[in-house]
């Protein structure tokens, strides 16, 4: 996440008042979300630049993601593969028309999302990788017949909420001879309607992942109940905070590794980081609210398999 937006003889020229209009109230509100970041981090004992902001284009008009990579920001996110899949692939675009070096493809073993130079945590970009490449986050459920596609495309997948979708991207990264980085999804919420790993199985499905050879295991994630005030979704992330502790002292993950917490979004993002987010997902507080919001596209959902009452996670056999 930048420090400060940049100034406007940054951005390139827009040619109607509508536009400008548009791109002038995305800059200000991308500014009041880092400047309410970086509070929160201090408020916490942190520095700003211990916090990432990924910018989640679920209804991000196309022009305004340029605008974003123009002012500096590199880190984006999607929950629907096919949106990640275009959205990635215009900026692809624009990147390569702009001659930009953009890398929105694997990462190597080598590379880390946090570097620490001097303790000082920092975005690593990919392995010989352009600083100013742009990575692209996962972050909504993913099926296994959608994995092999999203895995040519994002950094960080923060949706890993079940042995078999694990397994599944390890089969990938061996053929492909890569290592992925992933994040366990946790339902501390409890809600059924909710994607995640059961809060009771959270460290005994951390040391399954972490035995992967293809897979580095970084940190936790999950979404807070929506709710009326930002402060009831305080205990959800107090939760995972602690889950992400339990995960280390049981020694089920590596801890130099296991470094980051995705929690907190547009309603919530400041109390997330007040319990320890260093990764935030924000949408509508950049872009704005879709005048008319379109519904998801339609992905197919895997048939279900049969439930093995074995199954020590409690997973949902079609997750």
């Amino acid at each position: 996440m930048p420090d400060a937006p940049h100034t406007s003889h940054d951005i390139a020229q827009v040619t109607s008042p509508e536009a400008a209009s548009s791109t002038d109230a995305l800059r200000a509100r991308y500014s009041e979300v880092c400047t309410r970041i970086a509070a929160a981090a201090k408020a916490s004992g942190r520095a700003p630049s211990s916090v990432i902001l990924v910018a989640v284009t679920k209804y991000a008009a196309p022009e305004h993601v340029r605008t974003l990579i123009e002012m500096g920001h590199r880190d984006f996110g999607e929950n629907r593969v096919q949106h990640l899949v275009q959205q990635a692939s215009m900026v692809d675009e624009f990147l390569t028309r702009q001659k930009i070096h953009a890398q929105t493809r694997r990462i190597s073993t080598a590379d880390t999302l946090f570097a620490a130079p001097g303790g000082t945590p920092m975005l690593a970009p990919a392995a010989g990788k352009s600083p100013d490449s742009v990575r692209w986050h996962m972050i909504g459920h993913l099926q296994r017949n959608k994995a092999r596609k999203v895995v040519e495309f994002v950094r960080l997948i923060h949706s890993v909420d079940s042995l078999r979708i694990a397994e599944e991207l390890q089969a990938i990264a061996m053929r492909r001879d890569e290592t992925i980085e992933v994040l366990l999804q946790v339902n501390c919420s409890g809600e059924a309607s909710k994607f995640g790993c059961p809060v009771a199985a959270t460290v005994a499905l951390a040391d399954q992942i972490n035995t992967m050879a293809n897979i580095r295991l970084r940190g936790l994630m999950t979404m807070a109940e929506l709710a009326e005030t930002p402060e009831e979704a305080r205990p959800a992330f107090s939760r995972l905070r602690d889950l992400h502790e339990d995960c280390k002292r049981s020694g089920a993950v590596d801890e130099k590794a296991f470094n980051i917490l995705s929690m907190g979004m547009t309603n919530d993002y400041e109390v997330a980081i007040r319990e320890g987010a260093n990764i935030v997902r924000v949408g509508s507080a950049i872009f704005g609210a879709p005048a008319s919001p379109e519904p998801d596209l339609a992905e197919p959902v895997e048939a279900p398999e049969p439930t093995d009452p074995n199954d020590p996670y409690g997973n949902d056999p079609g997750a």
